[in-house]
């Protein structure tokens, strides 16, 4: 017999449990699983028991939230999706960077896998969206580039951004605003006294200046140091 396809909030449920440790080690919880859902904790924990029977998390009362093999490939299926939705929206379309997340939260579940495919194609299978996060390939497997958060590097770091959160629509403005965007050459100049901002030096020579960074912003930047080596592809994770 055939099996139903995955409802949408499951898909929703494992792509952001897989979001949230891309970037870091550090699993979630059912409570910032609930935070970033926008759900109550009682509808996570029932919805995280029904991800549990059909395979797709490991959980257990009062502990992290971990995806299995199986709920790896889904989100990895669905992250795809999502971040070619928002490339294609932002280079064919014209959107800003700023406004392609809700589309692209509505349109992944509405799309063919062919019609995906056939997107890819046409932008010709980028491997980051435009926020610099990388997209998986149609096998599975993902391109990491070394990162390091900008808040957590040494005076004097060189690098490039390389990734920019988009977890605040605001502060993706306000750095189109000040003209802070992927591939821009920085280094870390060092911290302003008294718990002041981080001062960073942007672009490369002839027009380098210097920025004062709040902690929020230098958090949601990620910087690929000059030194590093290029990415290592991981399938499955």
């Amino acid at each position: 017999m055939k099996t139903s396809p995955p409802s949408s909030s499951i898909e929703d449920y494992v792509k952001v449990i897989y979001s949230f440790t891309e970037w870091q080690d550090k699993p979630i919880t059912s409570t910032q699983l609930a935070q970033r859902l926008g759900v109550a904790n009682s509808s996570v924990s029932e919805m995280v028991r029904k991800l549990k029977d059909q395979g797709l998390v490991d959980h257990k009362p009062y502990s992290a939230v971990t995806l299995t093999g199986d709920g790896v490939r889904l989100a990895l299926s669905m992250v795809r999706r999502h971040r070619l939705i928002e490339t294609f929206l932002v280079q064919e379309l014209g959107y800003r960077w700023d406004e392609v997340h809700d589309e692209a939260e509505l349109l992944e579940h509405a799309v063919s896998d062919t019609f995906i495919e056939r997107m890819a194609a046409k932008l010709g299978n980028p491997v980051r969206d435009p926020h610099g996060d990388p997209i998986p390939a149609a096998d599975g497997s993902v391109l990491m580039p070394p990162a390091h958060r900008m808040s957590e590097l040494d005076d004097g770091h060189t690098g490039r951004i390389t990734r920019i959160s988009d977890e605040n629509p605001e502060l993706l403005r306000y750095l189109a605003a000040e003209q802070i965007d992927l591939d821009a050459e920085v280094e870390v100049r060092g911290r302003k006294p008294f718990g002041g901002p981080l001062v960073v030096r942007i672009g490369g020579r002839g027009g380098a200046r210097e920025v004062d960074l709040a902690d929020e912003v230098a958090a949601a930047l990620w910087v690929h140091s000059d030194a590093a080596h290029a990415g290592c592809s991981m399938a499955g994770r």
